[in-house]
């Protein structure tokens, strides 16, 4: 009976392993790219993706010959995110902060060392920023995921950096692993962060972070600006609306302030 049971662990922890595989890339991956990485017996692995691939839980692209998550993992997540009631409890407060400012604004939440953006509602300018609900990207070269980076512990920040690499994406991106330390720091001082093109060419943004009753960062919220229209006083203004949102949600949250507008200037550093 023992070893069954560690059998069935083993096997739950392989599939596990295969779905966070498959959620850490943005490409689909193939079964050799897949057995190069985890390191299972191809005949176990072949068993592996084929169950996922029959409930849903993976997708197979005969043409490419890959595999990418499935449906199923969509339905998941809607059903995290609406018990845990923040989308629906940010939306509102999104939807006034888009028509005050008429930019994009986004709302992220912390996977790894990914942001992964949970909401978002655009503004109807011509030129705006292009993303999608479910994207993951680097914490480290995005507004809110420096938000939801500085709002980690410093010993549990360090335990995620480990050993990973910094990857320049543009010429403004932070690579240095000291310098980031630095850039967190001040993020938490100053409760904001902000983004210099360091993902994007030709975008900049602001974010904020949001806490919930145990005061504890639990997501970021951002507006995202064509470098062409950042200029101070629109910046300023993108700053004031997410600090009244963001504290508007937070105390929805159950997080208490007496200073709710506790950030200073967004001065972009």
């Amino acid at each position: 009976m023992n070893d069954v049971a560690k059998g069935a662990v083993k096997s739950a922890e392989r599939t596990l392993a295969i779905l966070e595989l498959l959620t850490s890339r943005e490409d689909p991956l193939t079964f050799t790219e897949i057995a190069q990485t985890l390191h299972y017996p191809r005949s176990s692995l072949h068993g592996l993706l084929r169950t996922l691939v029959e409930r849903g839980w993976a997708e197979f692209d005969p043409t490419q010959r890959s595999f990418a998550l499935g449906i199923r993992t969509l339905e998941a997540g809607n059903a995290y995110t609406r018990a845990l009631g923040l989308v629906e409890r940010a939306l509102p407060h999104m939807e006034q902060v888009r028509d005050n400012i008429d930019e994009t604004v986004q709302l992220a939440v912390l996977n790894g060392l990914h942001n992964v953006y949970v909401a978002k509602v655009d503004g109807r300018q011509t030129l705006t920023l292009a993303s999608e609900v479910g994207r993951r990207l680097p914490a480290y070269a995005t507004g809110v995921g420096k938000v939801l980076l500085a709002g980690l512990g410093q010993a549990e920040l360090d335990r995620r950096l480990g050993d990973f690499q910094l990857t320049a994406i543009t010429s403004h991106t932070i690579t240095d692993k000291a310098r980031l330390r630095a850039h967190l720091q001040n993020v938490r001082r100053r409760g904001f962060a902000v983004d210099n093109e360091e993902y994007t060419i030709g975008i900049r943004c602001v974010a904020v972070p949001i806490f919930d009753y145990s005061r504890q960062v639990v997501a970021a919220l951002s507006i995202s600006v064509p470098a062409i229209r950042f200029t101070p006083a629109h910046r300023e203004r993108a700053h004031r609306l997410l600090v009244e949102a963001a504290y508007r949600l937070s105390t929805a949250l159950g997080y208490a302030t007496a200073n709710p507008a506790r950030s200073g200037s967004a001065e972009v550093r």
